[in-house]
C-alpha cells in the first residue's frame, strides 16, 4: 500500500504508513498499520441489528430476537409473581431478574437514542435524538425500564402492583422488533377511514339494538331491559357475538330482535376482518416487491 494510504473494509479503517530510511549500507522499512473501529461504522450495525427496517435479510435480526425473547420470558416471570404461592419466599429473586432485565432495556433504550441519526427520518431532521426521546415509542421503553428502580426503591403493596402491572405492559416493545408488527400498525393507519366508518356504524347499531330490545324487553325484564343504558350491555355483547347469557330476551319480539342484532353482529365482524385483512395484504406484497427491487 502507497505512503499514507487509507482503506476501508468491513467498516474497519487501516492506516499504513511507510518509510523508507537509508544510512550505514543498509536500508530499513518500518511499516506502522494502525486499525480502528470507526465509530459511525458501529453505530450504523447497531441500527441494522435495532430497526427491522434496517436489516437486511428476513426474519428478525439476532439482537432483535434476543430482545424478543427477553420480553416475553420476564413477561411470565411478572404474570407467575402475581401468584402468592409462587411469589412467596422468592422475593429476591424476582427483584434481581428485574434488575438485570431492567438494566438491559436501558442500555436498548440508550442504543436506540444513539441510534436515531441513522433511521430516515433522522438523516434529514432537525435534533433527531431529542424527537425520538420525545416519540411515543420511545416513551414505552422508558415505560418499560421503570419497574427496575422500582425494585430497587421498594415501596408499598400498591407500587408493587403498579410495577407488576407496567412489567406486563412491556409487551408493546415487540412492536418495535418485529418488521411483521411494524406492517400491521401500517396497515391499520392506511385504512383508518374505514376502520373509523365501521367503528362508528357499531356504534350506532348497539344503540338501536338497545333501544329494540328496550321496546319489547322493558316491561317484563325490567331488572335488565327496563331502560336503553341497561340494554346496551346486551347489545354490546350480543353485537360482538360474545352473548354471556347474563340476560337474554323471553318475548317472541325480543327474541326476533336478539335474531337481527347476532346476524348483524357476525356481518358487522366480517366486514372489520376483510379491511383488515386486504390491507395487511397489501402491506406484506408491497414489501416483498420492495425486497425484490434492493
Amino acid at each position: 500500500m502507497p505512503a499514507g494510504a487509507v482503506g476501508v473494509a468491513g467498516g474497519v479503517v487501516v492506516d499504513s504508513d511507510f518509510r523508507w530510511r537509508g544510512g550505514g549500507g543498509h536500508a530499513r522499512c518500518r511499516g506502522v498499520t494502525q486499525m480502528r473501529w470507526s465509530r459511525a461504522s458501529v453505530r450504523r450495525a447497531l441500527h441494522r441489528q435495532l430497526d427491522p427496517l434496517a436489516w437486511p435479510r428476513q426474519g428478525l435480526s439476532p439482537l432483535n430476537a434476543l430482545l424478543t425473547a427477553l420480553i416475553l420470558v420476564t413477561v411470565l416471570l411478572s404474570i407467575a409473581e402475581t401468584e402468592p404461592l409462587i411469589a412467596a419466599g422468592r422475593e429476591r429473586w424476582f427483584r434481581a431478574e428485574e434488575i438485570v432485565v431492567g438494566s438491559v432495556f436501558l442500555l436498548e433504550y440508550l442504543g436506540r437514542l444513539w441510534t436515531a441519526v441513522e433511521t430516515q427520518r433522522g438523516r434529514t431532521a432537525r435534533w433527531p435524538r431529542l424527537r425520538f426521546a420525545l416519540s411515543l415509542p420511545a416513551v414505552v421503553d422508558l415505560v418499560a425500564i421503570l419497574p427496575a428502580f422500582f425494585a430497587l426503591a421498594g415501596g408499598g403493596t400498591l407500587v408493587l402492583r403498579l410495577a407488576r402491572v407496567v412489567r406486563i405492559f412491556r409487551l408493546a416493545k415487540l412492536g418495535r422488533v418485529s418488521r411483521a408488527w411494524e406492517g400491521l400498525v401500517e396497515a391499520v393507519h392506511e385504512r383508518r377511514t374505514e376502520l373509523g366508518l365501521a367503528a362508528g356504524l357499531s356504534v350506532v347499531m348497539i344503540v338501536i339494538a338497545a333501544t329494540l330490545l328496550y321496546w319489547a324487553e322493558g316491561e317484563v325484564q325490567p331488572d335488565k331491559f327496563g331502560s336503553v343504558p341497561r340494554s346496551l350491555w346486551w347489545a354490546a355483547v350480543t353485537l360482538t357475538t360474545v352473548g354471556y347469557g347474563d340476560a337474554t330476551p323471553v318475548t317472541p319480539l325480543g327474541k326476533f330482535f336478539s335474531a337481527v342484532v347476532a346476524f348483524a353482529g357476525v356481518m358487522l365482524i366480517a366486514l372489520l376482518t376483510g379491511i383488515l385483512a386486504a390491507s395487511f395484504s397489501d402491506v406484506l406484497q408491497r414489501r416483498r416487491q420492495e425486497h425484490r427491487d434492493h
